[in-house]
């Protein structure tokens, strides 16, 4: 016995319709976002102004990854046009660390983003043949240079563009003061003194504060957003030393 057949039969299934360009619907969610559902593309880095900074950030912890975050914002901003620059303290270089280091690199690669290095060799407190009182001259000439930034910032008007070859001294969006905590752990910075610089700053500028394994309790009603990086695990512990490209 033979059957007819339809040679249209699961044809319906397979067929395209014409007005399907693969753009989201009205009735897909993705178009309420603010890029309408569509992947963004990089576009050129102009000078620009921030609408919303002005907080006061703190990482700490015993974990890997305070400073690393601190510079992804950094790049963040920068990429958005605003003015970034980070002041370090307590990170002049160790026998472990090559002396080029790539976010050095990067930074002045990034328009807009700047950093200077306010450390001295070793690490305060160590039998690395540093001396703690060069730390000390260090880190006091340091927070100088962070309160001359604070001022500097104080005087521009933040809710304009600045030049991203701007000199940091005539005003910064975002500064990144980088181990001020630690050092301010180690007796080198008064804390009271980190108090007063953020609660001088001016309502525009993004300051981040980074560094100290104890928790800075001092910032505790100044910090709008305090993280603690915990450590779970690190390689340093197995007795790895610090690697180019992760830790430097």
């Amino acid at each position: 016995m033979t059957h007819d057949t339809d040679d249209t039969d699961g044809d319906a299934s397979t067929e395209t319709d014409p007005s399907d360009d693969g753009e989201p619907g009205d009735d897909d969610p993705a178009v309420r976002t603010p890029g309408g559902g569509a992947a963004p593309e990089p576009e050129p880095i102009e000078p620009a102004a921030p609408e919303e900074f002005g907080l006061v950030q703190a990482w700490w912890g015993d974990g890997k990854g305070k400073t690393t975050a601190a510079m992804g914002m950094g790049f963040r901003a920068a990429g958005h046009g605003y003015r970034v620059h980070m002041l370090q303290f307590m990170k002049g270089g160790a026998d472990s660390v090559e002396g080029v280091r790539g976010e050095y690199n990067a930074i002045a690669a990034m328009p807009g983003f700047s950093y200077e290095n306010a450390g001295h060799y070793g690490w305060h407190g160590l039998l690395d043949g540093s001396a703690d009182d060069e730390h000390d001259a260090k880190a006091a000439a340091a927070f100088e240079r962070a309160e001359a930034l604070v001022a500097g910032a104080a005087e521009t008007d933040l809710t304009e563009p600045l030049p991203l070859d701007g000199d940091p001294d005539n005003g910064v969006h975002m500064l990144i003061l980088d181990e001020l905590l630690y050092a301010a752990d180690r007796g080198l910075v008064d804390p009271d003194e980190v108090v007063a610089l953020a609660e001088s700053k001016p309502d525009g500028l993004e300051l981040v504060l980074t560094g100290s394994h104890a928790e800075p309790e001092y910032l505790e009603g100044v910090a709008d957003l305090i993280t603690n990086v915990r450590k779970v695990a690190h390689p340093f512990d197995a007795g790895h030393r610090a690697r180019r490209g992760t830790e430097y």
